[in-house]
Order: C-alpha cells, then sequence, then structure tokens
C-alpha cells in the first residue's frame, strides 16, 4: 500500500470519528434517555411484579387463616374481612357462600354468590359458577322464571356450565309437572360430548323415574 493511499485511509477514518463525534454531541442525550427509559421500565416492571406476589402471597395467607377457625360461620366472618377486589374478591365471595351454606345460613350465601354473578369485571367463568350456584342453593325459593332464565343462558352451547345446565333445566321442568320437557333436555343432555360419566347416570336414572328410554336417546 503506497503512503498516499494510507494517507487518505486515516483521513477517512478521522473524518468517520469527527463526524461519530458529532453525532453524539448533537443527539447523545436522546441515546442516554432512551437507555435510561429501557432500564428504569424494566425496574418498575419488576418492581410491579414483586408487589403483585406479595400482595398475592398476603391474601393466600389470610384466606388460609380465616379457614383455620373452627366453625362455618366463624369462617365467613372472617373471609369477609379480607381486603380484596377484582378476582381476589370473586374468589373471596365465593368461597364465603361455601361456608354460609354450611352454616345454613342461606340467605347470606345468595347475597354472596349474587355480588359475583352482578360483577361485570370478573371473569365470565366466575360469574356463571356464581349464578349456577344461587339457581341450585336458592331452588324453590326463587322465582321459576328468574331460575329458567338463568339456567337458559348457562345452558347454551359451548358454555362450561352448559351440561349441568341442562340438568337443572330438566329437573324445572319436573318441578312444573311437564314430564316431556324435561324428557327432551334429557335427550338433549344426553347428546352433549360435555357429558361426564356421573351426569350420564344420573341422566338415565332421572329418565327412568319418568318413564322414558335412555336407548332411545340416542
Amino acid at each position: 500500500m503506497s503512503n498516499s493511499d494510507t494517507f487518505i485511509n486515516e483521513v477517512t477514518e478521522e473524518v468517520r470519528r469527527e463526524r461519530f463525534y458529532a453525532f453524539l454531541r448533537r443527539y447523545g442525550w436522546i441515546i442516554v434517555l432512551g437507555v435510561l427509559a429501557v432500564v428504569g421500565y424494566a425496574a418498575w416492571t419488576e418492581w410491579q411484579r414483586a408487589q403483585d406476589r406479595a400482595a398475592a402471597r398476603a391474601f393466600g395467607d389470610a384466606v388460609l387463616a380465616a379457614m383455620l377457625h373452627e366453625t362455618p360461620a366463624a369462617r365467613a366472618e372472617a373471609l369477609g374481612e379480607i381486603p380484596a377486589s377484582g378476582r381476589q374478591d370473586g374468589i373471596l365471595n365465593l368461597i364465603e357462600a361455601g361456608e354460609r351454606v354450611a352454616a345454613d345460613d342461606r340467605e347470606a350465601a345468595l347475597a354472596a354468590l349474587q355480588v359475583v354473578a352482578d360483577d361485570g369485571s370478573l371473569p365470565a367463568s366466575y360469574r356463571q359458577l356464581a349464578m349456577f350456584k344461587r339457581v341450585v342453593l336458592g331452588g324453590a325459593d326463587l322465582p321459576a322464571d328468574e331460575r329458567e332464565a338463568t339456567l337458559q343462558s348457562l345452558a347454551q352451547p359451548g358454555q362450561p356450565f352448559r351440561p349441568l345446565a341442562l340438568e337443572q333445566r330438566a329437573l324445572l321442568r319436573v318441578e312444573a309437572g311437564d314430564t316431556d320437557g324435561a324428557v327432551a333436555i334429557l335427550r338433549e343432555l344426553m347428546e352433549d360430548p360435555g357429558l361426564t360419566a356421573n351426569l350420564r347416570r344420573r341422566v338415565t336414572q332421572l329418565m327412568v323415574v319418568l318413564g322414558a328410554s335412555p336407548e332411545a336417546a340416542g
């Protein structure tokens, strides 16, 4: 390589360095801010996750402590005193409802389930579970048309509680003296792909009691 080529390369390299340093002097603060923003966001995200984990752990500890009380009534009262919001509140009300039932306090149990069913911020599965449990627990104390409307919505194709809701709809028909309607619903239920072995056995037994042939349902 000639001296002239070497000189040109050195000059070119020097120009590049000057341009790079000029770029840094002009825009370096933006790069620094960007790096700080990325680092700050990562730190804040990790802190938030740590806060969420701590809150979830505290919630779980509070629930476990409440469940250590000797009587269902005491457990329900302790659960009701735990501060919660969102999904945690839904979980608390569902657990509390179970304890209220065990304590023979159906009215309070129904109220707790209604809170979950009416909370639009909760996942649909929570609300539907509360709706179903409320219908089963309320029984004849709830208006028949209200139970029918609730069960009909839960029995729509694709809904997670469809098989159980269909079973309850059939029982509601039996309660109303509509044997043919009950059998028709039970036949529909026998065709549901989500039918479990235990539920199939209950459906078969109910059809026999109603004087229908389970085999005809296939």
